[in-house]
């Protein structure tokens, strides 16, 4: 059964559990690169399982949310309350061909879209950060929540990450 969005959104804020989701955000590029840095190819490309996500479409799926996730907090930031579309992560893994991409280029992304998108929240009044969207299937999400989001996503993908390359699965 497919997961509601109440329960993914519960999932993804279970993984942040007290940490600050800053440092999280910050840490996570470094934490991918040590991850991915002694993998064969073939091994980062290895799904685990028909229908589920190697370590190289993990990693482009995480470059193309951090431009997902950027774009949102803009709009916020432009019009308080404005709608949030959603997306299809299979339908853009699928249309943006993740499994072709490399995979170094994909983190490489990543990083330079996470520092940019770490030094605006830096520059935003800690009071917008009560601003908010409408995401279409979530509801009402203000930054400071999808700040949150985005390091429970990290580190769901982490997770996800250090499972798949673990030295007994490869």
């Amino acid at each position: 059964m497919k997961e509601t969005a109440q329960q993914y959104t519960k999932r993804i804020l279970s993984h942040i559990d007290g940490k600050d989701p800053l440092k999280v955000q910050k840490s996570t590029a470094k934490k991918l690169d040590k991850l991915t840095r002694r993998l064969s190819k073939k091994e980062i490309r290895r799904r685990p399982a028909p229908g589920k996500w190697s370590i190289a479409e993990i990693l482009a799926h995480l470059a193309d949310a951090e431009v997902a996730g950027s774009w949102r907090i803009r709009q916020i930031l432009g019009a308080d309350g404005t709608p949030i579309q959603a997306y299809d992560q299979n339908v853009w893994a699928e249309t943006f061909r993740y499994e072709d991409r490399d995979p170094r280029e994909s983190l490489k992304l990543f990083r330079v879209l996470r520092e940019n998108n770490l030094l605006l929240l830096k520059s935003v009044p800690r009071k917008l950060w009560e601003n908010h969207g409408m995401h279409a299937e979530r509801g009402k999400e203000t930054i400071a929540q999808i700040v949150r989001m985005f390091a429970g996503h990290d580190l769901n993908h982490l997770q996800q990450i250090e499972k798949i390359a673990k030295p007994g699965r490869r």
